[in-house]
């Protein structure tokens, strides 16, 4: 879901914030069905927008990041480890049936992880981007957030590196072909 359907995107912030509130949506749709078709559509939803943010976050959040937090380096540190935790958990969401027992407790292992992140980012760090960072900056990093999150893969890539520099370089290509195989696949993204 992109900006301009939210309501939000004033600047990256803004757009990072309503990704957070639509996977905590999306969340709650898994833990209020039991009906398995309808839990692997919306699983297979959360995992696409959750894979995108993360790219694009990495890509141009994070250097901001490094450069402007006090503990810049730290923190980026922690948000990469937390994005292969989700990485390992959708990869193995999307190997479950949604019928299995233990799709419902990797959801609820995926949210865990997720309220973790978002609590940081959302408590700590754009707060203090905001505050270091010039508003016509954080304008123009949504405009490139929001491109990556077009190219981006949709699928978990767990074994690649979570770095800048191989997503622009080799994300594309990862996410034209993972695009390809939903669109086969008839997979919801």
């Amino acid at each position: 879901m992109d900006a301009s359907q939210t309501g939000a995107g004033n600047d990256v912030i803004d757009v990072l914030t309503a990704d957070h509130r639509e996977f905590e949506q999306l969340v709650a749709q898994l833990s209020a069905t039991t009906d398995p078709a309808e839990r692997r559509e919306t699983a297979d939803q959360l995992i696409a927008e959750l894979v995108r943010h993360a790219v694009a976050e990495e890509m141009f959040v994070y250097p901001e990041m490094r450069e402007h937090l006090p503990n810049g380096e730290e923190a980026v540190e922690h948000d990469k480890q937390e994005h292969h935790e989700l990485e390992v958990l959708m990869k193995r969401l999307e190997g479950l049936d949604a019928g299995d027992p233990q799709f419902m407790e990797t959801v609820a292992e995926l949210r865990d992880v997720l309220r973790d992140h978002v609590r940081d980012e959302e408590g700590e760090q754009f707060p203090l981007l905001r505050a270091n960072i010039p508003a016509d900056r954080l304008v123009s990093l949504k405009d490139k957030v929001e491109v990556a999150k077009q190219a981006a893969p949709t699928r978990p890539h767990p074994g690649a590196p979570n770095s800048a520099l191989f997503h622009k370089l080799v994300g594309p290509g990862v996410g034209l072909v993972d695009r390809l195989r939903d669109r086969l696949t008839g997979r919801s993204t």
